[in-house]
């Protein structure tokens, strides 16, 4: 309980920007994955090649490397970022594709006759996409956005190699002041674990709620 009363503030105030890095990090990853995966979907070609390039190189390389590539050698081609803002564009590279991915495979699950009759109605490619295949994808792939979503939170600790002051930071900064060490990442387990808890059953949530909604219109 000492260590609580003197570090608690410090630690709340790491756990605010592991919350902030984690909901802005998932938020520009899956919208820059969405756009990938239309883009794959419905682009040339060669476009298709160049952003499979881009999701092996990515999904190639551990996180720790790309972040450490964007910070430090981001200055060698004029991109000078702060340590939260270089946090951020890592989670977002990091995560868009595997989101991408994610999104491929829902939209590989809804069915063909479903789109071919829109198209026969005269229904225009982007009120298809707006109305029919995110809907009908995000059945399917709704779990695995949330699984997605929550290791993410998980990998938000490396931000703190770049000094972003998360929570990961915070606890090494206690630890190496007091040499409790067994307490500090005991605190830091029990912070993720409620935080993991909290967007499973938000996730589960929400999941019903969109299978109840697409039930009740079928």
């Amino acid at each position: 309980m000492d260590l609580l009363q003197q570090y608690g503030p410090a630690l709340l105030r790491g756990f605010g920007y592991t919350i902030l890095c984690w909901a802005l990090g998932t938020v520009f990853a899956m919208a820059l994955g969405l756009v990938i995966a239309l883009s794959r979907h419905y682009g040339p070609r060669w476009l298709g090649w160049i952003l499979q390039i881009y999701i092996e190189v990515i999904r190639g390389t551990p996180f720790l490397v790309q972040l450490f590539v964007l910070y430090y050698g981001g200055p060698l081609i004029g991109l000078r970022l702060d340590a939260l803002p270089a946090g951020l564009l890592g989670l977002t590279l990091y995560g868009s594709p595997y989101f991408a991915e994610i999104f491929r495979a829902g939209f590989r699950a809804v069915p063909l006759g479903q789109l071919e009759a829109a198209r026969a109605i005269g229904m225009t490619e982007p009120a298809i996409v707006r109305r029919i295949l995110l809907p009908l994808s995000m059945v399917s792939a709704l779990p695995a956005l949330v699984n997605f979503s929550i290791i993410l939170t998980k990998e938000t600790v490396i931000l703190s190699i770049i000094t972003v002051p998360e929570l990961m930071y915070q606890v090494s900064r206690m630890s190496a002041e007091t040499f409790r060490f067994v307490e500090a990442n005991l605190v830091l387990a029990l912070f993720f674990w409620g935080l993991v808890e909290a967007i499973s059953r938000l996730g589960r949530r929400f999941e019903s709620r969109v299978t109840k909604h697409l039930i009740e219109r079928t």
